[in-house]
């Protein structure tokens, strides 16, 4: 059931709202006048465990911490997801405020256009990224380093699954979240009093390079789907245990174009084959007793089968990915980010500099 482990030796072209402005290794955009050469280091199929341990660069080491910060944002002041939407299933409760929490890294300067990482679930994983920053930033060694991006772990809308406000904003394919990150989220920490009192200057970049959206189960279908939508605003996607299921609002007007949700990135419609290839850069997993992972084709919900397919979508379209099977876990494992975040930041990161 496994894909092949060979590492791609296929580099990305580049596309700009699908047009092709460079090929090999360098990516081009005329428009922004940045490029980077990430190379193909880290490429391809990876196989962990059965047995796990954290990464030190995941543990405190005493290194200069930066500073936390968490707000709310009322769900009724969004103009994008103000948790009353038609397909909303009422008895599954809506969240009246979501919780969003940052983390700027000691090692960025103030006035900086800062990259960035979209945590979904928020907090998530967030203590394993804030001490893979505080320990990587300041890495000796050029091949193991962070770039100092700030961390912004954004609370779901509430509930889970079809008819939920979380389900609405993660498994719907349409640009509506990447929008509300991009439109609300970003501007609503720019505009924090306690950050600005830190941090008079922060600014974030529009390098849609320097932009990066993690995720787990629909959350990692959210990251997807941010970019796939919006490359113009996300390009670096890292996905676990990612919902690439037919987990789609039946209800949803989504539904006319793609009837079954994330599924069809993979089958069916098949996207990722079918589509141009965007500007993207993804990484994804898939825990061996994932769920429903002995269930046939026919239900669109094993999420193994969904993992391996996109995986290998990615693998044959040419796009820079990795792609991890961790043995003996299950969905969205704390091991086994504990044993493999660290090198997933440090891939997913490769090539970046600022402008």
């Amino acid at each position: 059931m496994l894909l092949n482990s060979k590492r791609l030796s296929n580099r990305v072209c580049c596309v700009l709202t699908c047009a092709v402005l460079g090929l090999a290794s360098n990516i081009v955009f005329s428009a922004e006048k940045y490029t980077e050469n990430p190379g193909k280091q880290g490429n391809g199929n990876y196989v962990v465990g059965p047995e796990y341990q954290i990464d030190p660069d995941l543990t405190d080491q005493g290194n200069p911490k930066g500073k936390s910060f968490e707000f709310s944002m009322p769900l009724a002041e969004s103009k994008i997801f103000p948790g009353n939407d038609k397909t909303l299933d009422p008895k599954k409760p809506v969240r009246e405020t979501r919780k969003i929490f940052v983390y700027v890294p000691a090692a960025y300067k103030d006035g900086t256009k800062a990259p960035i990482l979209v945590t979904h679930d928020g907090p998530s994983r967030m203590d394993l990224v804030r001490n893979a920053l505080d320990n990587l930033t300041i890495s000796k060694d050029p091949q193991r380093r962070l770039p100092a991006f700030i961390v912004i772990g954004v609370q779901n809308g509430g509930n889970d699954g079809k008819g939920s406000e979380r389900g609405l904003e993660y498994d719907t394919m349409s640009d509506r979240f990447a929008r509300f990150i991009n439109d609300e989220v970003l501007p609503a920490v720019l505009k924090n009093k306690e950050i600005r009192a830190a941090y008079p200057n922060i600014a974030f970049t529009d390098n849609p390079w320097g932009r990066a959206a993690m995720g787990c189960s629909s959350g990692g279908a959210a990251a997807l789907t941010m970019g796939w939508f919006r490359p113009d605003l996300f390009r670096r996607l890292i996905t676990y245990s990612g919902t690439f299921v037919d987990q789609q609002d039946d209800d949803a007007p989504e539904e006319a174009k793609y009837p079954l949700g994330a599924w069809e990135y993979h089958s069916s419609m098949k996207l990722i084959e079918n589509s141009d290839q965007k500007p993207l850069r993804i990484f994804t997993h898939v825990a061996e007793n994932d769920l429903r992972a002995n269930d046939p084709e026919e239900t669109y919900h094993n999420w193994v089968m969904a993992n391996e397919r996109t995986a290998a979508a990615l693998k044959a379209k040419g796009y820079d990915y990795r792609y991890v099977f961790s043995k003996g876990t299950r969905h969205c494992d704390r091991k086994v980010f504990e044993q493999t975040l660290a090198d997933t930041l440090i891939w997913m990161w490769r090539g970046y500099h600022g402008e």
